[in-house]
């Protein structure tokens, strides 16, 4: 199996720049991030060329955070935030290679306007997002962490994407989120298989490394490899101790003992 480290939550004491080659150091074998922005495009592409690492994903910007946004593409009364947004990550992301774009919903009352705001904003990305080379992903976000968040079933991410129909839509599954939303984890993964575009870990519940918590990411993502993911798993969590190198642990590889390994996850 192999992992990608996220850069938003891992190495936060460094530059945006220095995480991925601290990332390439400590034996991850890609990089996604969330906001990249504030960082020259061309120091992010020097970074990531010079480690041979593709960013997998970026994210497009939340709005104001201190208002409340948590994304704008959901919300019926922002959608021309909402479109600079989608253009300005998919811009961005084209600049450094990226692969795909995560299309941040935000916080809605769930109705028929901000839906159709979403599929519309959604629509654009894919559009954009297609005549550079990249994806659109979606992902549930749990209600605990971000109340009131558009879209929180995985169910609900299907349905988007078969209703939408665009071959570079697709889902991200988020093993954090949707245990706390759902669980049965294995199953909903397998069934969703063929629009999943990305899959991320962390612990639950409280969002450290995998390894601990309560679900055993050795079976389930032994579960995934046998289902037919191939591509790297995103290491989307925060270090319980605030260290990144300290908490590394889960990635060690055989010869360094037990962990979620790069070799087989110690079948």
């Amino acid at each position: 199996m192999k992992f990608s480290a996220n850069i938003g939550f891992l190495y936060t004491e460094l530059p945006l720049p220095e995480r991925i080659r601290a990332a390439k150091r400590d034996g991850f074998d890609a990089v996604e991030c969330h906001f990249p922005y504030d960082v020259p495009a061309a120091e992010m592409k020097a970074a990531l060329d010079e480690t041979g690492f593709t960013m997998l994903g970026l994210n497009t910007v939340p709005g104001d955070p201190a208002a409340g946004d948590f994304g704008l593409a959901a919300l019926p009364g922002r959608r021309e935030d909402a479109a600079a947004a989608v253009r300005q990550a998919v811009a961005y992301g084209a600049a450094i290679g990226a692969r795909n774009v995560h299309v941040m919903a935000g916080r809605t009352d769930g109705g028929p306007e901000a839906e159709a705001a979403y599929r519309e904003t959604l629509m654009l990305a894919c559009d954009l997002a297609g005549a550079a080379g990249m994806g659109v992903l979606i992902e549930p976000i749990n209600h605990r962490d971000v109340a009131g968040y558009h879209l929180s079933r995985v169910e609900h991410a299907a349905e988007i994407v078969e209703a939408l129909g665009r071959d570079n839509l697709r889902i991200m599954f988020d093993c954090y989120h949707t245990q706390i939303m759902q669980g049965d984890l294995m199953k909903r993964f397998a069934a969703h298989l063929p629009m999943i575009g990305h899959v991320q870990i962390a612990a639950v519940p409280d969002r450290g490394e995998p390894d601990g918590g309560e679900i055993c990411f050795e079976r389930l993502l032994a579960s995934f490899a046998d289902a037919g993911w191939e591509a790297p798993v995103g290491a989307e969590y925060k270090p319980r101790g605030g260290d990144t190198k300290a908490g590394l642990g889960w990635l060690a590889p055989p010869a360094r003992g037990a962990g979620l390994n790069r070799e087989g996850l110690n079948r």
